[in-house]
């Protein structure tokens, strides 16, 4: 991996808690060299290298307890997930010339998973994927349509796993109309700032509602199949061959749960096809890149199309459409309630993204015609 991910190593004294945490996972004794890892923001993330074997660097996390109370389920999903996996070899095989990675979990000495420190923080050892390296932002089409082959490989892998197998570590996530509940209810004992934007995102809101339970209603009629998802599968959470630029692996599979696919795929393109990113304070420039978005389904449906029926094509539009209109509802709804769960660096923060994920989804609703003619035409 590049340097960049990598910060100079720790000086702290050898009997902190995180050396403490390495040594139980080193796989041999002798020197360490620790170093935070990654630029990731909800777990802490470090690099450690064993003086004793320095080919075999892995990974050294602390499970951040606020998002994941119950380390527990985490660390179920991912043995079961793993072991899957292995089982099977990945099979089917990735195509010649090609290399496919997923992080195994690397046990104690004692072969327990993860360690509990006396705070009651929960500590996990994952092996490290050499000569990769990930990208924070799409960088071009062959960029994009890597990811969302990375995506689409990950889904055929799992796509045999009985999804009951897996703990639903999040519950009621991507369930749209339980997020329009939450917002309905904050907005009632929140007053609406009088402001032009929380204006424009209280009616945007008003005039989508009916339709916000699409994919859920798809799911209770046996439209949509419930299967095994990412959770989370954001650009940089695909790791790229330091050598040819191809999509080596998923990381950060703590999301892991049950779910419908159209959720991933809908939040990779929501995320990997808007240029300006989710911090952009130039709404007016905010748009859906169809080239990008024409890509990554490339890439997703090259390996996915084993799996997805008739019916996954015919919800796909609504998929893109939806996530983005969902994380804007999200944002906004966290503006309401004082900015609560989404991490803000000042008071208007989630409001402003909420307009970006609007106005994202207002680009895409204008290109329906054109998006439903791309699906149809790769499907």
């Amino acid at each position: 991996m590049p340097s960049a991910q990598c910060r100079p190593a720790l000086s702290a004294p050898p009997d902190t808690v995180i050396w403490q945490a390495a040594r139980l996972f080193a796989p041999s004794g002798g020197p360490l060299t620790i170093s935070p890892y990654g630029s990731g923001n909800v777990n802490a993330t470090f690099l450690v290298t064993p003086a004793a074997a320095p080919s075999q660097p892995f990974i050294l996390q602390r499970l951040n307890p606020a998002v994941f109370p119950d380390p527990r389920l985490i660390m179920h999903n991912l043995r079961v997930l793993t072991t899957y996996l292995e089982g099977r070899r990945l099979q089917p095989a990735p195509a010649p010339g090609r290399r496919w990675q997923l992080p195994r979990i690397i046990p104690t000495a004692d072969g327990a998973d993860f360690w509990l420190d006396a705070a009651g923080a929960c500590w996990r050892a994952l092996s490290f994927i050499p000569a990769a390296h990930t990208l924070d932002t799409i960088q071009d089409a062959s960029h994009a349509r890597e990811v969302g082959a990375a995506l689409g490989r990950f889904h055929l892998l799992v796509s045999d796993l009985p999804p009951e197998t897996l703990m639903d570590t999040l519950p009621g996530f991507h369930h749209t109309p339980s997020y329009l509940k939450r917002y309905d209810a904050v907005r009632q004992q929140a007053a609406v700032p009088d402001e032009p934007e929380a204006a424009y995102a209280q009616e945007f809101i008003r005039q989508r509602r009916g339709w916000a339970g699409v994919l859920e209603e798809a799911r209770q009629q046996g439209l949509l199949t419930v299967r095994i998802i990412h959770g989370d599968p954001k650009v940089n959470n695909v790791m790229l061959d330091d050598a040819t630029g191809q999509a080596v692996g998923l990381i950060d599979l703590d999301t892991v749960k049950p779910g419908l696919s159209h959720y991933d795929l809908g939040d990779c393109l929501r995320s990997g096809a808007n240029p300006l990113g989710e911090e952009t304070t130039d709404w007016d420039r905010v748009y859906f890149d169809t080239r990008l978005a024409r890509a990554m389904l490339q890439g997703y449906l090259a390996e996915a199309r084993p799996f997805l029926t008739a019916a996954d094509y015919d919800y796909l539009y609504d998929s893109i459409r939806l996530i983005a209109f969902e994380l804007g509802l999200r944002f906004f709804t966290d503006y309401l309630a004082g900015n609560v769960y989404f991490r803000s660096r000042h008071p208007r923060h989630n409001l402003w993204r909420a307009v970006v994920q609007f106005r994202l989804t207002a680009s895409i609703e204008a290109q329906e015609a054109d998006l439903r003619r791309l699906i149809g035409e790769l499907r």
